[in-house]
């Protein structure tokens, strides 16, 4: 936690009060701008474009997992002052103090459970307790890959007319595990796990790769990690909605600036349509 939080106990009042600030910086839902249309019959790119595309809730499915993990620790600590809702956010803070810390994975995804429970119970956690705790990440692990509507049939397609290159964030043990396992690895030219996606991160990348701005595509879910950022380093983007994106990607979508492309769709088979 943060020296401010560390400063205030934890009570119903405080939490509320960090409640609200995390609220105004993140918002609840993501929040799209009107210029971010769906109509966008007439593109149709030519070959030879360069798509970067995004991998958790772009490619496969991975928020739902957390979700589900996050259901059953609230409902394990069950906490009798707290609501739920103001247990989650909480949660939501140690997360990003600890992904500040260590930066993304399950590793620092149960780093950060294990301190939201001593935080609030007021107590160290049992060695009984934090085996309890850690099955509820390793659930995470041990989940099959499980490709969204569209992924399997439309990358082959993407492939053979484009230079596809992985663009993801997090452990890059654990994120190249899922590129192995989710059966899509041979329809990339090159793999990127970033420590995180900002603008000076994706200059990076295109430095690396020799890639043309005018031909260069970002692809993915998140506003905050794939859309803004991507168009702040001068590239296209679109934009594919999930809607279990986390919570903590979730921001207001940038305009393009002038020559650049933004292009909203409903689902990644429509990729096809337009590259």
């Amino acid at each position: 936690m943060s020296a401010r939080v560390n400063a205030l106990p934890i009570n119903r009042l405080n939490l509320r009060i960090a409640i609200r600030a995390l609220r105004r910086k993140f918002g609840q839902q993501p929040t799209y701008n009107p210029h971010v249309t769906d109509n966008h019959a007439s593109l149709r790119l030519p070959r030879g474009q360069t798509l970067l595309l995004d991998a958790d809730d772009t490619l496969w499915e991975n928020n739902i997992y957390f979700e589900r993990a996050i259901s059953e620790f609230i409902s394990y600590l069950d906490h009798r002052v707290h609501s739920p809702e103001e247990v989650r956010e909480h949660l939501n803070m140690c997360e990003r103090e600890t992904i500040a810390a260590q930066g993304y994975g399950l590793k620092s995804f149960r780093k950060s459970l294990i301190a939201c429970f001593e935080q609030l119970s007021g107590k160290p956690v049992t060695a009984d307790k934090h085996a309890r705790i850690v099955s509820f990440a390793q659930c995470i692990a041990d989940q099959a890959m499980e490709l969204l509507p569209g992924v399997a049939e439309a990358m082959p397609a993407l492939a053979e007319r484009h230079r596809c290159i992985l663009v993801t964030k997090g452990d890059e043990i654990e994120q190249r595990d899922k590129l192995s396992r989710s059966g899509l690895a041979a329809h990339f030219a090159a793999v990127e796990v970033l420590p995180e996606k900002t603008e000076a991160a994706y200059r990076i990348v295109l430095r690396r790769h020799a890639c043309k701005r005018d031909g260069t595509w970002m692809i993915g879910n998140s506003p905050r990690s794939d859309i803004n950022p991507a168009l702040a380093a001068g590239l296209h983007a679109v934009f594919i909605p999930h809607g279990s994106t986390w919570v903590l990607e979730h921001e207001v979508v940038n305009e393009a600036p002038p020559g650049q492309h933004l292009v909203r769709l409903a689902a990644f088979a429509d990729l096809t349509r337009h590259f």
